[in-house]
Order: C-alpha cells, then structure tokens, then sequence
C-alpha cells in the first residue's frame, strides 16, 4: 500500500528472521518465511532469470493490514507488466482494508461495529460475507474457540485498536465485555449482517489474512500468472512449479526466545497453503504475570497453556488461518484432539521447560511425507 495504513490487525504483524531480528515485535504469530526465493520484506519489486530461461521470476514486496506482504511469481512475458500486476495487488489491499480493518473508522466492519440496531440487516460487500460465513463454520469446527465476536475482549486487554492499556481488567468488566460477545449473536441474511445485540464487535483478524491471500490469488490467476507464492505477513498460498521446479519450499519457525530463532521445519507447496497462530511473542506482563494476546472466549482471558504455536496446511487460505487460531486457542491437548477429530492437518510446537517439542496431526504427516 502506498499510502500509510492506521496499523489495521497490528497486533497480528509479523517479523523476518533476519531482517527484524532486533526490532520491537508486533506479531501475534509465529512467522511463516520463503526458503530459496528472494526476500520477503522490503518495498519495491525484483525481477530476474529463474531456473527455466523460458521464464521470469518477478517478487513485489509491499506493506498491507499492518504488516508486509511478498509475491513471487513467474511469467513467459506475456502477462502484464510488474508495475501493472503491482496496481492490481494494491487495489485488492486497499479494497480488503477499506472493508474488513478495524483500524480504519469508516470501513464497512467499523460501521457495522458501530450500528447499534438489532435484528436490521447491514448491507457489506460479497467478500464481508464470504469471510464471515467462513467463520461461523470454523467455530462450530474448532468447539468455539475461533469467535470473531471476542473484539470487546481483546480491545479490554488491550490488543486492540485502541492499543495497550497496560492493566489487567477487573472481574466485572470481563463480565461485561463478555455479555457483549457471543457468535450466536450474529448472523447473515442474503447480502447483510445482522447482529442481535447493540454492542456486537466483530473483529476478523484471526481469518482475514488469509482470505487477503486468497484474493491476491484469485487475481493473479485472473491475469494468466499460475506459477506463484504469495505471502502476507506468513499467512502463504503455494500454486505451481517454483523457479527450480519443484514445489514452492516454505520454512516454519520454531519459537526460542524473543532475540533468537530457528527455522525448523519445511513445508511443500504446489496446490495448498499454511498458517500459523502462536502466542510468544504479543503479550505484556504486570506484576510479574504474562498475558498473552490470544483470548479464550469461554473465559474472556488470556489463554495459560503451553502452546507456542500451531500451524495449519489446508487447500485455503482463509480456513488455515481460522483454524490455526481456533487450535491454538482449545491448547496442545485439546487442540491435537480437534485436529484428529476433524482430520486437520496441523503442526504444533510445545514449550516444556525450557525445550519445545512438535506434535503433528496424522493429516499433517499424510500431506508432508
């Protein structure tokens, strides 16, 4: 985007092993990074020779939502210009902000969020739909934990819009933020969301990354480019040969402290994509506590398990990430449950003193072996 974004999902932005090492975090992920493609932050765009003479390897690099955004893709030259796959890509940002941030005051969820009228349909655009609908099905999938409802919650701990309040909240507020949650409380007629309570905040964060990189996706198909990695603050589609033929190769961190990491395990993308939820790195701690940034919606706190981080491989963008956050939220144990429950294919790093260790669904082995 080029003009400067208000920060929209900053609390879920994420940073490059190498490039953000020592900078202050933003994330409330763990990162997804590309293995053998060029760099994946940065402004600008890159050309130059791939593998296959026969084509030409083009990275745009941006920043969008909050965070960065890179896109790899290959071409025989008779796609369109960089500079106009680039006006495109820029247009499909600014359209998602302009309907989904809640940083943005008058895009269409912050005016939905402030329409106090119950039972009245609040006509939003196909894509509001789209991602919504996704999300009242991956809470039933995930037992409740993914709720796009929790908004009033995570604003209360200070993760949202608003920023830190540096404080923990009073018993009686998470009552009250609580009452104001709640899925069932939301529903969608025709082209229209319809709340059921006044003070509904519907917060898509946790699952509107990856529908971003579903939509890149979709246009960049449009435009005839079928061989592409798209990557937005490591939510990652994977379609196509990459530039040494083979499947595109994304790396998954494995969370050692706040200063140091290690890429850990790789994954293979030809037709698929990944996310990933973790809560290591967004928290703020008070008299002596850690509280981390991932709300439980049954409890309205911050979750205490020692999950690190959990990443999810379906054919969707948008449904890894809901599901990522969902499984991170249920904690290793039920989390692992859910996934062998419902055949997800995911990877988990848990913390046990002072040493992780993965567990990983039999999905996951099925599509990584």
């Amino acid at each position: 985007m080029k003009k400067k974004f208000s920060a929209p999902w900053a609390h879920r932005v994420y940073r490059t092993y190498s490039a953000y090492r020592n900078t202050r975090h933003l994330s409330r992920r763990t990162f997804l990074r590309m293995a053998g493609s060029a760099g994946v932050l940065g402004l600008g765009a890159a050309t130059g020779c791939s593998l296959d003479e026969t084509l030409q390897k083009n990275v745009i690099r941006g920043t969008t939502m909050g965070t960065y955004y890179a896109i790899t893709y290959l071409h025989d030259g008779k796609n369109p210009s960089v500079e106009d796959v680039r006006k495109k890509i820029e247009e499909r940002f600014s359209a998602i902000n302009q309907q989904m941030s809640t940083y943005i005051p008058d895009s269409e969820l912050s005016r939905f969020n402030q329409f106090r009228d119950v039972n009245t349909p609040f006509p939003v655009s196909s894509n509001v739909i789209t991602v919504v609908r996704e999300a009242i099905r991956l809470h039933a999938v995930t037992a409740g934990k993914l709720d796009v409802t929790v908004g009033p919650l995570v604003n209360l701990w200070g993760f949202g819009p608003d920023g830190r309040a540096n404080r923990v909240p009073t018993d009686a507020e998470i009552r009250r933020a609580k009452a104001q949650c709640g899925i069932n409380n939301l529903d969608i007629v025709g082209d229209a969301l319809v709340k059921k309570i006044p003070d509904l905040y519907v917060d898509l964060s946790s699952i509107a990354k990856g529908f971003g990189v579903e939509y890149i996706a979709d246009e960049l198909e449009a435009l005839g480019i079928d061989r592409y990695l798209v990557d937005v603050g490591g939510e990652v589609r994977g379609l196509g040969a990459s530039a040494h033929g083979g499947p595109w190769r994304v790396a998954v961190e494995r969370p050692i402290s706040q200063e140091d990491t290690f890429l850990d395990r790789m994954v293979h993308l030809a037709d698929s994509s990944v996310a990933t939820s973790g809560d290591y790195r967004n928290y703020f701690e008070k008299d002596g506590h850690r509280y981390s940034h991932t709300i439980d919606p049954s409890t309205g706190r911050p979750i205490t398990h020692n999950l690190a981080s959990v990443t999810v491989m379906h054919h969707s963008c948008m449904t890894a990430d809901g599901l990522a956050t969902g499984l991170d939220v249920l904690g290793p144990d039920k989390g692992m449950e859910q996934a062998i429950k419902m055949d997800i294919a995911c990877t988990m790093i848990v913390k046990e003193g002072g040493t992780f260790h993965e567990k990983m669904s039999p999905a996951w082995r099925r599509q990584t072996e």
